[in-house]
């Protein structure tokens, strides 16, 4: 063939097996055989390596990369992605009803009812028919780019059809089907690794996955449903759900048009009961005002938008047999309880375990080893034991007695004095607490150490390499790359099958690297956030922020009395006692000392690019509402920066609201009846910002 036939072949050949996936993954109507399929695909790899000037960007063969990326760079969303007011009654549908009616005003609308997949929120960006930009949903205001995951799912185009905007972008759900939940975990559970607990975890993580590749083989989906261009003119949201689906998108054929109530009830009914023989997790119904031109008038909220509500499904119930109790330590200490149940079929998962949350909810409900006992998943997710069949229950089962002991390291448990729950005083031993608190440390929000994973740290911890905080930073490349057998060559390529030889070594060498760079980088993680690792007891990730910020060193952190660290907002007598015995405590002091060796940042370093006045913001308290020209994490970054205080919720010890477009009228109605003084985003930068 000529060079010009290659490519006129090169481009029928993508076209057409763009036209077989489209039927395959999305209509889920195959048009050619799994074998005919791949020799299409195998003849288009052929000539893209042969003629490499050829191949496409938006080519199947290249929906898998071919190397692990470092990190997820972080996107700002070009408009927020806000989540939805959920409601878990028919009433407060008829509420949600009422008040839309009242602000439209008379103008006529009907709904789209959609039913609510259980996944991980993605938006997606389109530049002239080609998928540019995959960002998830992150904090609303901003994500993380996972562009080269979500060319990966199958049912996602590359390149669209028809007749579409030069720029717009679509947002959905990507979820784990059943059948690709159960095989990753059967997979999972042959390596002896944890299972995921439902397909919703098990999509978030795989999501999060550096190598595309391993995220090519979780079996991903995903379903879109909301269209945002300025070049769309179909007033009809469900007219956009049309055209988006002629363009490639799946869609689903799951949504309805309905015009008023008694149709909104009727099909949360249908489904209600159909959603259990679904091929996926759904927890519920999106019931939105089909007008698209309403939604301004209708507006949002704070939070949500008001032309959108949630409705979620009532838990399904089961009823099975508590076999026994195990105990869980987690990173803190606290001993958890655990049923282990008779698998029993719910919500479409098999479920063996579920939570007993303390001592004093086992008394209340006077749960025993031997009950038949009924089981719901809060939320559709956790399961939880709901009661007891009495009726059911054996002569002379005794009462359940809870543990005197730690199961792991054998410490006298201990409890809190005005709580039912107990306690491991042993954190520096027990090896539970000391792999979670590494867990916790190397976690995003504490020192970013984002190429070690939970089963990494198990491996570290188990081989005696990491025993505490410091060790991190005393690893050597050899500690690493020497460690391990075949099953823990797996973990080091996170999941990728083994494979003999050079592929493995480069695998392995990447992954060390990856590890030490890591660690290296964290050394440039602020004071605040170390002192969030440390994972001092009852000291989260707010708290430490304002601890780090009123003492601004570990030194001046160290000497504090109980009462100087009430001084410190929202730092109560439990907190500031907590902080007081983890500096008591030898041994905790011996690793800040080595951390502070290792070059780890101990206190605050002044920004001397910020602009905004110390003097005049410090001790102020700030209630932050609304949407703003900046994102309203960096609104509340600033504040901080200089010295003032962000508060959750208004109250007489607030001192301004600072108020963007959207604010909630509660939140204004608060402020006005208790005098707190409500600021614009101008007014609050020409009152605090250096001119």
């Amino acid at each position: 063939m000529t060079e010009q036939e290659v490519k006129q072949r090169i481009d029928r050949l993508i076209s057409e097996i763009d036209t077989h996936n489209y039927s395959y993954y999305v209509l889920d109507n195959p048009t050619i055989s799994d074998y005919d399929f791949d020799i299409l695909l195998k003849e288009l790899e052929s000539l893209e390596k042969q003629y490499p000037q050829f191949k496409q960007p938006h080519s199947p063969t290249q929906r898998v990369g071919g190397q692990s990326a470092k990190s997820f760079g972080t996107v700002v969303h070009k408009e927020p992605l806000l989540s939805l007011g959920n409601t878990y009654s028919l009433s407060e549908i008829e509420d949600f009803d009422k008040r839309v009616r009242e602000l439209a005003n008379g103008v006529p609308f009907d709904y789209v009812c959609e039913l609510k997949y259980d996944g991980l929120s993605i938006s997606l960006e389109y530049e002239d028919g080609l998928l540019m930009r995959a960002v998830t949903r992150g904090d609303g205001t901003k994500g993380d780019d996972v562009t080269s995951n979500i060319r990966t799912i199958k049912s996602i185009p590359l390149k669209l059809h028809g007749n579409f905007p030069k720029h717009f972008i679509i947002r959905g759900e990507v979820i784990m089907p059943h059948k690709s939940f159960n095989k990753l975990n059967a997979q999972r559970e042959k390596l002896g690794l944890e299972l995921f607990a439902n397909p919703r975890n098990a999509a978030s993580g795989s999501l999060k996955l550096l190598d595309s590749r391993l995220v090519a083989k979780r079996g991903l989906d995903c379903f879109l449903y909301f269209l945002i261009s300025d070049e769309i003119t179909q007033p009809l949201h469900s007219e956009r759900l049309k055209i988006a689906a002629q363009w490639g998108f799946k869609t689903g054929n799951y949504y309805r048009v309905c015009g008023g109530l008694q149709n909104i009830f009727k099909y949360i009914d249908v489904w209600d009961k159909k959603r259990k023989s679904l091929p996926f997790d759904t927890d519920g119904v999106v019931i939105k005002v089909n007008q698209v031109d309403l939604w301004a008038k209708l507006g949002f909220t704070a939070k949500f938008p008001r032309w959108a509500i949630a409705y979620k499904f009532k838990a399904e119930r089961v009823s099975t047999l508590l076999e026994s109790v195990d105990f869980q330590v987690g990173r803190t200490g606290r001993v958890t309880p655990v049923a282990n149940l008779k698998p029993v079929s719910l919500s479409g998962t098999t479920v063996k375990r579920a939570t007993l949350n303390s001592e004093g909810f086992i008394r209340e409900m006077d749960i025993r080893v031997g009950d038949t006992v009924f089981v719901e998943k809060g939320g559709e997710i956790i399961p939880k034991i709901v009661g007891v069949d009495t009726a059911l229950r054996p002569l002379h089962t005794p009462p359940f007695r809870f543990i005197e002991n730690c199961p792991e390291c054998g410490a006298l448990l201990q409890k809190e004095d005005d709580e039912e729950l107990h306690f491991c005083p042993d954190s520096l031993h027990c090896p539970p607490q000391i792999k979670g608190l590494l867990s916790h440390f190397v976690s995003r929000k504490a020192m970013d150490i984002f190429s070690l994973g939970d089963e990494r740290i198990e491996l570290l911890y188990n081989s005696g390499k990491v025993r505490n905080i410091a060790d991190f930073y005393d690893l050597k490349y050899n500690d690493l790359f020497l460690l391990g057998s075949p099953v823990v060559a797996d973990l080091f390529s996170q999941e990728e099958p083994l494979t003999a030889g050079k592929k493995q070594s480069v695998l392995k060498e990447k992954s060390v690297e990856n590890i030490l760079d890591g660690i290296e980088k964290s050394k440039n993680v602020p004071f605040e956030k170390v002192l969030y690792a440390m994972g001092i007891r009852y000291v989260g990730e707010v708290t430490a922020k304002y601890l780090a910020r009123y003492f601004g060193s570990i030194e001046r952190l160290q000497q504090a009395s109980i009462n100087e660290l009430m001084n410190v907002n929202e730092v109560g007598e439990r907190i500031a006692a907590a902080v007081v015995d983890f500096f008591a405590n030898k041994e905790n002091i011996a690793i800040v000392e080595r951390l502070k060796k290792h070059g780890l940042k101990m206190e605050i370093v002044s920004d001397k690019s910020n602009n905004m006045q110390r003097g005049a913001l410090y001790g102020l308290k700030f209630v932050v509402s609304g949407v703003f020209s900046i994102s309203r994490d960096e609104i509340k970054r600033q504040i901080e920066d200089g010295g003032g205080i962000i508060l959750s919720a208004i109250s007489a010890k607030t001192n301004y609201v600072l108020a963007g477009e959207n604010m909630g009228p509660k939140k204004k109605k608060k402020a006005e009846t208790l005098g707190v003084p409500v600021i614009s985003e101008q007014e609050f930068f020409s009152k605090f910002v250096k001119s």
